[in-house]
């Protein structure tokens, strides 16, 4: 057990990170899904920075896939004035160290009986979304209700309800049944869970030691049954989630709009809506780019290219001459060949997919689009 601290008014984190990204591939391929980047940051950080700035400075991350990428870029998270420990989920089988996530209550279970970290109030969030949700007033109702355990959720439209789990809830607040992504017909409510909960430790006693155990679909089940105090919040703020390519596409579009608060644009506005990282090599009388765009360091444009935002071009980028990048991500190094046209596209150096998750990659014969790495 660690030993106890003047925690009185304490919340701890949990980041759930162990999952496998499936649903945003080809992103994940060679990356966990809480690092593939909005605005050259990994999502993951944003939501370090969001419970930074309300106070929550103790923070668990359960990993599995490509866990050391997680811990290379995060460390212990001093950079970010805050404590990072990670929690690897895996086995050995035949020699190798395989990762074998133990679902998000089984892992927070695991946690627990290791070393008891959750002995305060615990807010539970996702990898994989942005928000800006007001993490103190969440926490204050919480406590108001006496609430052993609360589920954070948004009002979504009708028509929309099969894509989400449902909380439904009496008039003061308290859970009485989920529904898995009813057809809207059959759905109870339209308040959509929001993988955002906020834990007493006695929660995780309810969890079963050393078994695969998942949250919405088994503990939550579980507090119902048993009428314990458990309730959902349903307040206004922004929540992006990143669980399908077309997401991931559509939540870039809106972050360089500049609709999504405290995310700006970095480098420097060289023209209105054209950011530009260092050293860039543009033709700038004989290209047209058109906002909202950023140009990363060390980005070549040559002549007669042209770029529709918003658009993301990464560091080390190189547009050839007639080139169209429309509406666009460009991974770092990714070359665009001549008089090619990318339009509503995710492009690395490797595979390009467009925005509804079809995907190509380079060396495609059956494919009319020509790019490649711009380091070879």
């Amino acid at each position: 057990m660690q030993p106890k601290k003047n925690r009185k008014n304490m919340t701890k984190g949990m980041i759930l990170a162990a999952g496998q990204g499936t649903r945003v591939r080809p992103l994940t391929l060679d990356l966990p899904k809480p690092m593939v980047p909005i605005l050259g940051k990994p999502v993951m950080e944003y939501l370090i920075e969001h419970l930074a700035r309300h106070g929550i400075t103790e923070i668990m991350v359960n990993v599995a896939w490509n866990h050391q990428k997680i811990e290379e870029y995060f460390g212990d998270g001093s950079r970010w004035g805050v404590e990072i420990g990670y929690a690897y989920e895996g086995v050995r089988d035949h020699g190798d160290i395989l990762p074998r996530p133990m679902g998000s209550a089984g892992g927070m279970r695991r946690i627990q009986d290791f070393g008891g970290f959750f002995d305060q109030t615990t807010l539970v969030l996702c990898a994989d979304a942005l928000i800006d949700l007001d993490i103190t007033a969440a926490i204050a109702e919480h406590k108001a209700k006496g609430a052993i355990a609360s589920v954070v959720a948004l009002d979504v439209p009708l028509a929309d309800v099969q894509a989400y789990g449902i909380v439904v809830a009496g008039p003061d607040g308290r859970i009485e049944a989920f529904q898995e992504k009813p057809a809207p017909a059959e759905a109870k409510s339209t308040l959509a869970s929001t993988g955002i909960y906020i834990f007493e430790p006695e929660v995780l006693k309810l969890i079963p030691p050393n078994t695969i155990y998942d949250i919405g679909s088994q503990l939550f089940p579980q507090l119902v049954e048993q009428k314990l105090p458990f309730y959902v919040q349903n307040r206004p703020f922004n929540w992006i989630d990143i669980g399908r390519v077309s997401d991931y596409w559509s939540v870039l579009q809106r972050v360089l709009r500049g609709e999504v608060e405290q995310m700006k644009m970095p480098g420097r506005e060289v023209k209105p809506g054209i950011w530009v990282g260092l050293n860039t090599n543009i033709a700038w009388d004989e290209v047209t780019i058109e906002g909202p765009v950023y140009i990363g360091a060390s980005v070549r444009i040559e002549p007669g290219a042209t770029i529709t935002g918003p658009a993301w071009i990464g560091h080390g980028c190189h547009i050839r001459t007639g080139a169209k990048v429309v509406r666009s991500i460009l991974f770092e190094y990714t070359r665009i060949a001549a008089d090619m046209r990318f339009t509503e596209m995710i492009v690395s150096p490797d595979y390009c997919v467009d925005r509804h998750g079809e995907t190509l990659y380079r060396g495609d014969d059956t494919s009319q689009l020509r790019w490649g790495d711009a380091r070879a």
